[in-house]
């Protein structure tokens, strides 16, 4: 072991066993610390069997050509770290930080089939000359509670994830995933873009995070050009976060609070939503008023299936719905549609009120309130 740039550095040793063993790591089974102002470089792997976790100094993880590896039992915690290490610093046990993290060259990889490995920031940490070639390609994790830009990546990408842990002293994590979710790479199932709930059109098959988080949680998604969210929305205002939900095993809308910038770069604001009811979440495209999708057919008979006339994403219009017989008479009308119309009158003399209309077919006018789009059609009640 040698010191990068000659530093000197100062640790105390008690009960200390080290290992150099053909010079490929060194193993600690005992008590190091790192005093304040002290500077301790690593250029072999570091094996952490013992105590390493009252620093105050720097400890750097340097090399030129070979990758380094933290491992071992104990979770070993630094106040800075520098890592500049060409062909990446490998962790296979959770490394905390209490200050900072200097990414100078390399990223730090963490093992994304096992999440419960990260790099923690502890509640004052913070990070510099994070980049796309320079981040946590894995894993990491936030145990203050101020805002936080999880410096996440992967393949080249860094693409930050921004919240505020608002139950203090308690871990939140996330990791960059740049794949399509339908064929993620260590998850056990993919997640269907195209199963979604009636608010949701598309889901941008490029990327997804994986949030770990507090209940009631907000979080910020990043893009760039390579997101290509041009191919989800037309305009920003129609870009949502959208989440797989866990128990409905579908896409659903998480919301667009607020965003910046452009089809090329920019961010968005979801709504507050709970992370432990969805496993990813990544962009999606709100549905707009052309993509409703009504169904014509439904059997009002109190089975529990297709018993309303359902117009998929009426929710989210002000709308005029307006029901005809045949003779052109109106049999139900109503403001703001909720797709809950079980085939009952409230207007109209041929029918009485709250009876429920004969089977049959019947017309329908749908009028937008803010576009003033109108759209006409049939549905048939079949009992």
């Amino acid at each position: 072991m040698k010191l990068k740039k000659s530093y000197f550095f100062l640790f105390v040793l008690t009960l200390l066993t080290f290992d150099f063993s053909a010079q490929s790591a060194l193993q600690n089974s005992g008590n190091i610390q790192i005093h304040q102002d002290g500077q301790m470089g690593f250029h072999i792997d570091l094996v952490n069997n013992g105590t390493f976790n009252q620093n105050l100094g720097l400890a750097g993880f340097y090399h030129t050509s070979n990758e380094l590896t933290i491992s071992g039992t104990e979770t070993p915690r630094f106040f800075d770290i520098e890592v500049d290490v060409v062909n990446h610093l490998f962790l296979d046990i959770n490394t905390e930080v209490a200050n900072s993290v200097a990414y100078i060259n390399g990223d730090v990889i963490t093992p994304r089939n096992n999440p419960n490995i990260s790099l923690d920031y502890l509640e004052n940490a913070f990070y510099v000359l994070e980049s796309s070639t320079t981040n946590t390609d894995g894993y990491a994790s936030f145990n203050g509670n101020v805002e936080f830009s999880f410096p996440i990546g992967n393949d080249d990408k860094l693409r930050p994830l921004i919240t505020t842990n608002n139950t203090p002293r308690t871990f939140i994590k996330a990791a960059y995933f740049n794949e399509d979710p339908n064929f993620p790479s260590v998850f056990n199932n993919g997640f269907n873009t195209s199963t979604t709930d009636a608010f949701v059109n598309n889901v941008s098959t490029i990327e997804f995070w994986d949030f770990d988080g507090p209940n009631n949680s907000l979080v910020t998604l990043t893009w760039d050009s390579e997101s290509n969210i041009n191919s989800l929305v037309s305009e920003l205002q129609s870009l949502r976060v959208v989440g797989w939900h866990i128990v409905d095993q579908e896409w659903k809308d998480l919301g667009n609070s607020n965003f910046t910038g452009t089809f090329n770069e920019g961010t968005i604001d979801s709504f507050i939503f709970n992370p432990s009811d969805y496993e990813i979440i990544t962009f999606g495209a709100l549905i707009t008023e052309d993509d409703l999708n009504i169904y014509n057919l439904f059997s009002p008979n109190s089975d529990g299936t297709n018993d309303t006339f359902v117009i998929e994403g009426i929710e989210l219009f002000e709308n005029t719905l307006k029901i005809y017989n045949r003779w052109g008479n109106i049999v139900y009308e109503i403001t703001n549609y909720q797709n809950d119309w079980d085939g009952t009158s409230n207007a109209g003399r041929v029918v009485r009120r709250n009876q429920k209309l004969p089977a049959g077919t019947y017309y329908y006018t749908l009028e937008l309130t803010n576009s003033g789009k109108a759209t006409t059609g049939w549905l048939y009640i079949n009992y």
